[in-house]
């Protein structure tokens, strides 16, 4: 059943692909999040991707087999929470209807689904977080991922969030719900548009005047971080997590140590 036994809600930590293999300190930064939130944290060792790429490529048979095993791994907690508004949109919005056809799973993906969030979200909406502890003087802009606005509605919790932190002056960002060209797959199968996108983005970011760029997907943020490095712009690019956090030990991304 789900519970601790502190008495505190009992977290899993879904990781995502990209954090695990490119950016731990995203896990680590949202682990210590959750924890500042009163909440006991898991990371359940079975949990592999979400099973996007393959839903997005019709391989529904992959993406099934990968959602039971997600559901199944997180089945004793009474939330899931993922850094990414994408990995958050694939678990809550998909798998019910992957497994609608099946008895079995029907009401497993239903539940599961019910108490997944994404990090922001759930620190704002769930836990009630208004502010963060945290000081950094940096000029920021904050893109906003395409998964995260248009599935689960993430637009004001991170900024809400960014704007308790001390010294830190939030600048918007022209058309920062405008998609930064990634789209997972879309980027292999399209590059050419997807170039034309992150270009015209990248030149957007510039236009700020901000030397750092937030977002809650890092898909988005690797995709973006390589469009400025590559045009020599002197813009750090970091998850929201890290920030809010202040766990900036790390190189921001695309950052040579």
């Amino acid at each position: 059943m789900p519970g601790s036994v502190t008495g505190r809600p009992r977290v899993g930590l879904f990781v995502t692909c990209l954090v695990d293999l490119f950016r731990p300190s995203v896990g680590f930064a949202a682990a210590k999040l959750l924890s500042d939130a009163g909440c006991d944290v898991d990371v359940p060792a079975s949990q592999t991707c979400c099973g996007q790429p393959a839903y997005n490529s019709g391989d529904k048979t992959t993406a099934e087999e990968i959602a039971r095993l997600t559901i199944a791994a997180f089945e004793a907690h009474d939330y899931v929470v993922a850094p990414s508004g994408s990995c958050a949109g694939m678990l809550k919005m998909h798998y019910p209807a992957l497994l609608a056809g099946d008895p079995a799973w029907k009401a497993r993906a239903a539940a599961f689904a019910a108490k997944v969030h994404e990090l922001a979200s759930f620190l704002v909406d769930v836990r009630g977080i208004k502010a963060v502890d945290v000081e950094l003087k940096a000029r920021a802009t904050y893109h906003d991922s395409c998964s995260g606005l248009r599935e689960l509605g993430i637009r004001e919790q991170p900024r809400q969030l960014l704007r308790s932190v001390r010294g830190l002056e939030l600048v918007e960002l022209i058309d920062a719900d405008v998609c930064c060209g990634f789209g997972g797959t879309f980027s292999v199968k399209y590059p050419d548009i997807s170039n034309a996108i992150v270009e015209r983005k990248a030149e957007q970011i510039a236009a700020t005047g901000a030397d750092m760029l937030l977002a809650g997907d890092l898909g988005c943020l690797m995709n973006m971080a390589g469009k400025l490095s590559r045009q020599g712009r002197n813009v750090a690019v970091r998850h929201v997590a890290e920030v809010l956090a202040g766990q900036l030990d790390q190189p921001a991304i695309c950052e040579r140590p």
